[in-house]
Order: C-alpha cells, then sequence, then structure tokens
C-alpha cells in the first residue's frame, strides 16, 4: 500500500535559478537572453519568464477582494422613458443586473424606472444635463429601497476630451453627494480614467492621472465644504480593461492599492468606493469583427480577477453600426458565463500569491506611484493638463504602441496579422484616418491608421469594379517557398487585396515569365535565400522583360537588395517591413497602373 501521507515530487531536487540559467544559456546558443526572454512592456517594466522560491516578491496589501456580487451592466440609450425602460427590462430577462441610463432627454424617472427592483438591480446614470432635478425624483422614487448604482456627471471624462473644465459641476456633485447621503451603495461622484487608455495611454499613466484627477476633485470639494470622508465613500472609477491580461489584472490591483495610499494621506483608513471596469475602444477592431468578442471575454476575465465591482463589455459591433439584439445579448452573455459557469467571483482573491501577477501588481504600483507624485510636484492634475504635459506623455506611449501595431510586433488579429480575406467591407465603415488634437484626448481605435490604408483599397475597388489581384510565384526550396508564401499571404492580406493561394513553378524562368503574363496586379517572389543568390535577379529581368507595369515584390530579406531594385524590383516583405508603410506604397504603384489602363 502507498504511503498517502509522502511528499509528491519529493524524489526530484529542486532547481536553483542558475541551474535554470544555465540550461537556458546553452539552449538559446549564444541568443541574448533579455532580448529573447525578457518581456519589455511599454510601461517601462520588465517582466522575467520565470519565478521560483528564491525570488523575493513584494505582496501587495488593499488590493480589492473579488467581487461576490459582481454587476453585469447593460449600457442602454434613454431616448424617452418608456423606450429606456423597455430597453432595461428586456436586458433584466436576459440576465443583466446593471443598467447604466445614457441619459439623451430630460425624463420621467418614475417612467424609466417602472418594473426594475431597485433592491436586486444596480441603475446607473451617465447625465449630461439636469442632474440635480433628475437626482431628487431618483431619491425620491427609491425610498425604502436599496438603491445601488452610481452617477456620473461627466466632470473629469468631459475635461479631458474638450479640455474646458466645467466649475459649475462641482457645486452640482457637491449637492449629489447630499441628496444621496441615505444610499451608501450609490455613489455620486465617477471618475473617469477610460479616456486615457483609449487615447493610447499605458496601464501605469492611466492609474497615475486617474488618481491625481482624484486629489483635484477632493480639493474641489474640500472648498465647497463637504468631507473628505463623504467624498472618498462616493467615489466610482470607471476604468478601461486593455489588451495585455496579466498586466491588466495587475493594474485594477495596484490601482486600488494605491488608491489606499491617496486615502491614508487624507487620514482615510475604511472608505467605501466602487470601480467599474469597462471594454476599451483602442482595442476593438471593425475588419474582422467578430474578433472583438474574444478580446472582451480576455478583458473581462482580467478586470473580473483584477476585484472589480462591476463589467461593462461593449457589443462587438458598437465601432461601426447600432448594436444588434444579437451583439448586446452576447456582449452580456460573455460575463454570465464567466461569473456563473467559470466561477468568477466565486473564488475571494484567486491571483494573490502567483508570483508573476504579484511582481506585476507591485511594478506597475511602483512606477504609477512615481509618475503620480511627479504630477503633484508639478502643480497637479489641472495645471499639468493645462499645460499639455499629460497629453504629450500620451502621445508618446501612442506613437510606440501605432509603431508596434505597424511593425506587426504587437499582434491584432484582423486589422495587422490574420486578415479575413473572404470578407468584404463597405469603404464608408472604415477609418478616414485621425488628425490628433494635441490638447485634449480622443479615445479611438488604434487600427485607425490601417483602416484608412484598407479604406483607399475598397474606394478603388468601387470606383473600378476591380479588386487588385496578388500572385505569390514560388519555386525552389520546398520548405522555404511555402513559408514564405503563407507571410506574404497574411502579409499583403491586410490591403483588401485578393490575394491567391500559392502557385508553385518549376524553376525561376518559368514563374518570372508566367507571373508576368498573368492577370495579376501585384506579384510575390516566394523562395529561399539560396534561391535568390543564385536565380533572382534573372527572374527579375525577365520578369520585367515582359512587363513593367505590375508591381513586384520579394517575399525575404535578400543580401542584394540594391541591385535586385536596380534592375526593377519593388520592394521586399519581411518580419521586419512596416505593414502600413510598405503596403500604401503598393497600393500607390496600382493605382498608378490603374489609371493608365484607363487612359
Amino acid at each position: 500500500m502507498s504511503d498517502k501521507n509522502k511528499i509528491l515530487f519529493s524524489d526530484f531536487s529542486s532547481v536553483s535559478t542558475e541551474q535554470w540559467m544555465e540550461r537556458v544559456t546553452a539552449d538559446l546558443k549564444g541568443a541574448d537572453f533579455d532580448r529573447k526572454l525578457v518581456w519589455k512592456n511599454l510601461t517601462g517594466i520588465n517582466f522575467q519568464p520565470c519565478y521560483n522560491i528564491e525570488n523575493s516578491i513584494t505582496q501587495l496589501k488593499n488590493t480589492g477582494e473579488n467581487s461576490q456580487s459582481l454587476v453585469n451592466y447593460r449600457s442602454v440609450a434613454a431616448c424617452c422613458g418608456k423606450s429606456g425602460n423597455d430597453l432595461a427590462l428586456k436586458a433584466i430577462e436576459e440576465g443583466i443586473n446593471g443598467i447604466i441610463f445614457q441619459m439623451i432627454t430630460n425624463v420621467s424617472v418614475e417612467e424609466l424606472l417602472h418594473g426594475i427592483d431597485l433592491n436586486t438591480i444596480s441603475v446607473s446614470f451617465k447625465l449630461f444635463n439636469n442632474a440635480i432635478p433628475f437626482t431628487k425624483d431618483l431619491v425620491a422614487f427609491a425610498k425604502g429601497k436599496n438603491l445601488k448604482g452610481y452617477i456620473d456627471a461627466n466632470l473629469i471624462s468631459g475635461y479631458v476630451t474638450t479640455g474646458n473644465f466645467n466649475e459649475n459641476l462641482v457645486d452640482v456633485t457637491a449637492e449629489l453627494i447630499k441628496l444621496t447621503k441615505d444610499y451608501p451603495n450609490f455613489k455620486a461622484i465617477t471618475i473617469s480614467g477610460t479616456e486615457y487608455l483609449d487615447s493610447g495611454a499605458n496601464q501605469v499613466q492611466e492609474i497615475a492621472y486617474t488618481l491625481s484627477s482624484l486629489v483635484f476633485l477632493t480639493e474641489k470639494l474640500k472648498e465647497k465644504e463637504i468631507a473628505v470622508q463623504q467624498i472618498f465613500d462616493n467615489l466610482n472609477f470607471n476604468l478601461a480593461i486593455g489588451l495585455e491580461y496579466f498586466v491588466e489584472i495587475g493594474k485594477f490591483r495596484a490601482f486600488n492599492n494605491l488608491l489606499a495610499e491617496v486615502a491614508a494621506k487624507y487620514q482615510l483608513a475604511d472608505f467605501s468606493n466602487t470601480i467599474t471596469a469597462k471594454t476599451s475602444i483602442w482595442s476593438k477592431s471593425i475588419t474582422d469583427a467578430e474578433t472583438n468578442l474574444l478580446r472582451c471575454t480576455t478583458e473581462a476575465m482580467a478586470a473580473i480577477l483584477g476585484n472589480v465591482d462591476g463589467v461593462l463589455i461593449d457589443p462587438y459591433d458598437k465601432e461601426f453600426k447600432s448594436s444588434s439584439d444579437f451583439s448586446s445579448r452576447i456582449a452580456g452573455n460573455i460575463t454570465t458565463i464567466l461569473k456563473e459557469e467559470s466561477y468568477f467571483g466565486k473564488v475571494s482573491n484567486p491571483v494573490d500569491g502567483s508570483y508573476y501577477i504579484e511582481e506585476v501588481s507591485s511594478k506597475i504600483a511602483e512606477k504609477a506611484l512615481e509618475l503620480f507624485k511627479a504630477i503633484e510636484a508639478d502643480g497637479g492634475f489641472y495645471i499639468n493638463f493645462e499645460k499639455e504635459i499629460i497629453q504629450q506623455q500620451i502621445a508618446e506611449i501612442r506613437l510606440q504602441k501605432l509603431k508596434l501595431i505597424s511593425q506587426r510586433r504587437t499582434p491584432m488579429v484582423g486589422i495587422n496579422k490574420y486578415p479575413n480575406l473572404m470578407e468584404k467591407i463597405s469603404a464608408n465603415l472604415l477609418s478616414k484616418g485621425i488628425s490628433e488634437n494635441p490638447k485634449v484626448l480622443t479615445p479611438r481605435r488604434a487600427s485607425l491608421e490601417i483602416e484608412a490604408m484598407r479604406r483607399v483599397t475598397e474606394e478603388l475597388v468601387d470606383e473600378t469594379n476591380v479588386r487588385p489581384i496578388v500572385q505569390l510565384a514560388s519555386y525552389g526550396n520546398l520548405t522555404m517557398r511555402k513559408a514564405r508564401a503563407a507571410f506574404a499571404y497574411d502579409f499583403i492580406g491586410v490591403s483588401g487585396f485578393d490575394v491567391h493561394q500559392e502557385e508553385s513553378f518549376a524553376n525561376a524562368l518559368v514563374a518570372a515569365t508566367e507571373s508576368a503574363k498573368s492577370t495579376s496586379n501585384v506579384v510575390v517572389i516566394c523562395s529561399s535565400d539560396e534561391d535568390y543568390d543564385e536565380t533572382a535577379v534573372e527572374f527579375v529581368k525577365a520578369f520585367r522583360a515582359i512587363d513593367t507595369d505590375k508591381v513586384l515584390l520579394l517575399a525575404g530579406a535578400p543580401k542584394n537588395i540594391d541591385e535586385l531594385t536596380a534592375v526593377g524590383l519593388d520592394g521586399v516583405v519581411n518580419m521586419r517591413t512596416d505593414v502600413l508603410v510598405s503596403l500604401s506604397s503598393i497600393q500607390k504603384k496600382v493605382q498608378k497602373t490603374f489609371k493608365s489602363l484607363e487612359v
């Protein structure tokens, strides 16, 4: 009989960090460890690939608690009381337990909330005007009930997106705090941080700027004789959820930690706030839009594991049309499945003790605290925004992010990698690009520049009724030609061109002759480096002898690029090629060919 008390794995000796490094160094065969295995995040933090008992990891305190009563929000447009109520009741019937009413016009509270059980359903309101009269009606209607949710008067979000701070909203907020004092689970102050991440900021910036705006607003409300305890007990934070799964988990935990630190500076040890996490605009796509469902799922998972109180998932098609019943239902189902079937929210702080997440959390908290202190030392949130320092810092990170996307070093399915070539999309849905206003923040998709490039293709198709054809002409080494044809297929497919499957030829001369005579507009040479050394020049010369108009590219990085360019090669596509620059150049050459054919 086996010994049930035997320690598992006792026959295996532990592996030290030194032993692990020796083995990894040997396996890397001279490659740089930091470059290959250490992940360098745009927050300025480097994350190690492995952790063991020898690592000393700081475990943050006050990282929040996994919500046992997670609010699954849906945003509802309240054009009038009846339509808003109908949409809310439909959402509740579909399993939603939180409604965010977008208050477009003045509506009757009684009509809007008719049939909604305020003891079980959280109701929140984004108010653009008449906040005080509406709230008076709300608290009167909710008398005797456990009103839960928040009011968003657009105070901080309105300022950072327009550049105009509405001082009157401070008075409004002070009055809202007084009006809702009998409802501790209903928050009268919403501070939004979504605009930072959706404008291209990193996680450290989102935390630091949000907390800095908190300090700014706290000081403003203190001038209105609102106690600090009342302020912190009435706080709801709206934060966006980005693409980097583990970093986003760490971000929410770090935010809770630093919020407690800020409160401590105001001599507060105990207060009650909420955090509502919203799927980001930045990460979403119009092309292959169904992939947004996957992005929303991982974003929601990260937020819940990061200990938020509520989650708002936008429908996957929200970026390009009015959301359908189907897309709204699916969005709500994501959180329901995570909560009820995957048991998220059922376990108290499931990520606590994970070396990796603890390090991510502590490093983000450390960096965010540094930035927060720098802002406060330089005059605080308002001064830094008025001087455009915050905008400039975000712009620097945004440009780095866009560069990584354009270089395909940050892969985004359906945008810069793995395009759906079967998809037909209207040019009108695609972006024309964006002109950034350096004085304000502009929430946007990361894909706008690539969308603008794709729009050029769709407009060309609409104008000529012909979609440019790309031929992948391969020969030589079987393995390499297949690999490079697959790469080119994926790379050029982002443009919206009709990329045909690889065509194999007996040799370079046959490939050049046949592809030059084909109906394609773009030809990509696909073979091995050895084949290129021997026959690429011959291919280009033979091709150009027959056709001088087609765009001729080569998949790879040949040594004799200058010689190939001199005899007629238009360019190369490889791992280092910038997708936006390269495809825009190809488009211009194709457009010239189309115009010459019209003449």
